[in-house]
């Protein structure tokens, strides 16, 4: 067995996880992390447990933990995949409404942390006021801080976000008195971004999935057009410090081309 394969927090597995941190230097991690939280569905019916709603609170008790490592080693921002658009349509309504009620607890949990902004990135469209408030309360409770910014990705679906920022953008465009034409000679990348949920905010530099899917389910699709990706074995609430060490030391020793 190798000091890479070990899984107990034995003195090994610690000596490996401070030597894999002891590696990242500021100047080679990410700034932006987009997380594609999967595998909490399949962590509870592993375990046979008698609802998936076991394992979505299992995913939302690592949530804190994750972000506590990228604050840690300086990562400015995280964006966490909570909840697609395609979730809202494909889920059953019992299952949906535990995870409202979820990512609600989440987010008023997050907001308890010192000096870290939690902003929903999404659209409003198919969730319920209950969970809007409180994600707006969390919202309004951290808008002066200026630690780690963490973007909830709830109701988020990266094809309709491109939709959305177009429709935003001929609508502003109309309302000056513009016409199509002239539009058509304005519309630019960076324009369109500006109109995105994260308009603003700066794109990821990696993207990791866990559960071992290699897809992005409509996540970031414009956003991540010039990231690095990482696709990690473990379910999102088996996650471990040294997975995701693993993950930023991978990410530093790639030489980022930018589509060239």
């Amino acid at each position: 067995m190798t000091t890479e394969d070990l899984h107990a927090p034995g003195l090994l597995y610690r000596l490996y996880q401070k030597r894999l941190r002891h590696g990242l230097t500021p100047d080679v991690l990410p700034h932006h992390i987009g997380m594609i939280v999967d595998g909490n569905r399949r962590w509870a019916r592993e375990r046979l447990l008698e609802s998936e709603s076991h394992g979505h609170r299992a995913g939302a008790a690592k949530v804190p933990e994750f972000l506590v490592w990228c604050d840690q080693l300086g990562i400015s921002m995280v964006t966490l995949y909570l909840l697609s658009t395609d979730n809202l349509t494909g889920r059953a309504s019992t299952e949906l409404d535990e995870l409202f009620e979820i990512i609600g607890d989440l987010a008023e949990r997050l907001a308890t942390y010192p000096n870290w902004k939690i902003k929903h990135v999404g659209s409003d469209e198919g969730l319920p006021t209950s969970l809007l408030t409180r994600i707006l309360g969390a919202e309004e409770k951290t808008a002066n801080n200026t630690g780690l910014h963490v973007n909830l990705a709830i109701g988020y679906g990266g094809r309709a976000e491109i939709a959305d920022a177009v429709r935003s953008i001929i609508a502003e465009h109309q309302s000056k008195g513009g016409s199509l034409d002239d539009l058509a000679e304005k519309l630019t990348p960076e324009l369109i971004s500006s109109h995105l949920y994260t308009g603003g905010l700066p794109d990821p530099d990696l993207v990791i999935r866990t559960s071992g899917e290699q897809r992005l389910s409509d996540f970031m699709l414009w956003q991540s057009a010039h990231s690095e990706f990482y696709f990690v074995e473990a379910l999102y609430p088996d996650l471990r410090e040294v997975d995701f060490l693993r993950a930023l030391r991978d990410y530093a020793q790639r030489e980022r081309r930018f589509g060239g």
